[in-house]
């Protein structure tokens, strides 16, 4: 499936330049990820997050200066991941189908961890301006990739498919963070409630997968 931008060109669904840390960040990141969930961002402080990482205060210092750094190096982190699995969608026969498993995979109440975490970026965005941006700019770039799917299977331009799509792709997102926040604070979906995620899920894919361009 190839997926074009306004201007015609092959658009690349390119990991955000916050995803490019080097592979020794994101160990670091890995094996801090549970301690700032279970801690929060105001309760972990730097001495816990280096003793997770099983390192000196001090050499955890070169790689993250500030808990905001590590909110922003969180975000490339999960992006890079994000970006591989939208690669899987873009490439799939069916890209919608595709884009609905993986969507109700992270349904699955496994990311409790991860769900914890976005609860607590979330509560430090209001307060904090700079993980805001970081969080509000992880979100953007995850509805571009969005967008860019809907666009080629709508045989749409980009910026036509954004006109037409944008408060979709925001749907969907609302929804993976909300059930990951959910989990954590509730335990798994009931099966009722699945039921009814899953039934917004389809309603919204099969809307987009029905309004192909004519001609």
């Amino acid at each position: 499936m190839n997926v074009h931008s306004h201007s015609g060109r092959p658009m690349s669904l390119a990991p955000h330049p916050a995803a490019t840390a080097d592979a020794r960040s994101h160990e670091i990141l890995a094996s801090i990820r549970q301690a700032f969930a279970e801690k929060g961002f105001d309760g972990a402080s730097m001495q816990d997050l280096a003793r997770a990482a099983g390192m000196s205060v001090g050499n955890f210092y070169r790689y993250f200066p500030s808990k905001s750094e590590i909110v922003k190096a969180m975000c490339g982190y999960d992006l890079s991941e994000i970006q591989a699995e939208f690669a899987d969608v873009q490439n799939a026969a069916d890209p919608m189908l595709c884009l609905r498993e993986h969507i109700i995979g992270h349904f699955d109440g496994k990311e409790e961890a991860d769900g914890q975490l976005w609860a607590e970026i979330t509560a430090a965005a209001i307060r904090k301006p700079e993980i805001r941006e970081a969080a509000g700019m992880m979100e953007g770039t995850i509805i571009a990739f969005l967008i860019a799917i809907f666009a080629g299977v709508t045989r749409r331009s980009e910026a036509e498919a954004r006109q037409r799509y944008e408060g979709q792709a925001q749907m969907l997102v609302m929804l993976v963070k909300a059930m990951a926040m959910r989990t954590c604070q509730c335990g798994p979906a009931s099966p009722a409630l699945s039921a009814q995620v899953v039934a917004v899920l389809d309603r919204v894919l099969s809307e987009i997968s029905n309004d192909k361009a004519e001609g």
